[in-house]
């Protein structure tokens, strides 16, 4: 039996992020270059994807490629920007389909010009899509993201646009590349690593971690199921006690 029917239609996260980890390490143990990891990821990307439209998760954020990815081998980062833009062209006729709107965030401008171009012509054509919102971290590290909130409102400030008074949590908010997305409630990291890697510092703030040994080329809809269903069962305080909650 499916763990779906266990799962909480009237208590899900509004935002789910995931650190794809393990493709790599998946395909090395195979005896495969770890190229073939990422290939064999994407389906893994397609089945969560469809997962979460099937449930009416709202926003979904995937850790694609972060900052520090760049340093990887060149023939790699080549054949994950191919894999991207490949994976971009195949799937915006399911996007069209699903109401599934793409956002991106990162610093964009690193992309490769064809990864850039592909990038915002899916965005601009699923732009009016309601059902979900799937954002792909690329390029993207969360320390350069404050440091650019904190250059930009520095800046208001030195013209008089802001004043040091009115910064607060929402004003912060309102410059991170995230400015137009919830908070995360539920972030999945694959492979069995526990830490946070970079990834969102900021918007994970009460979010629920959730940490799998399963690489991410083998992780399937049972097991976002299963996370959801760790998730429901957590109670989630936001500094109260419980007996305020109940």
């Amino acid at each position: 039996m499916s763990l779906k029917k266990e799962i909480e239609i009237n208590n899900l996260p509004k935002h789910i992020a995931i650190i794809m980890d393990g493709n790599g390490r998946w395909a090395k143990e195979k005896g495969f270059l770890r190229v073939f990891g990422h290939e064999s990821g994407t389906k893994s990307v397609r089945g969560v994807v469809e997962a979460c439209t099937e449930l009416g998760i709202e926003n979904l954020t995937l850790y694609a490629f972060s900052s520090e990815n760049w340093n990887r081998p060149k023939l790699e980062v080549k054949t994950l920007m191919q894999l991207l833009i490949s994976s971009l062209k195949k799937e915006m006729s399911t996007m069209e389909k699903n109401s599934i709107r793409l956002n991106a965030i990162g610093n964009l401008n690193n992309l490769p010009k064809k990864v850039q171009k592909e990038l915002l012509h899916v965005i601009d054509s699923t732009r009016k899509n309601k059902k979900m919102t799937l954002t792909l971290a690329l390029s993207y590290g969360s320390r350069d993201e404050i440091t650019d909130a904190t250059r930009q409102i520095c800046d208001k400030v030195k013209n008089n646009i802001i004043s040091i008074e009115n910064i607060d949590d929402t004003l912060i908010n309102q410059h991170l590349y995230t400015r137009n997305l919830p908070d995360v409630d539920l972030l999945i990291r694959t492979s069995g690593e526990k830490r946070i890697s970079n990834f969102l510092l900021w918007q994970i703030a009460y979010a629920e971690l959730y940490f799998t040994d399963v690489y991410w080329p083998d992780f399937v809809k049972e097991n976002l199921y299963e996370a959801i269903i760790n998730y429901q069962k957590r109670e989630r305080r936001f500094g109260k006690t419980s007996e305020q909650l109940n």
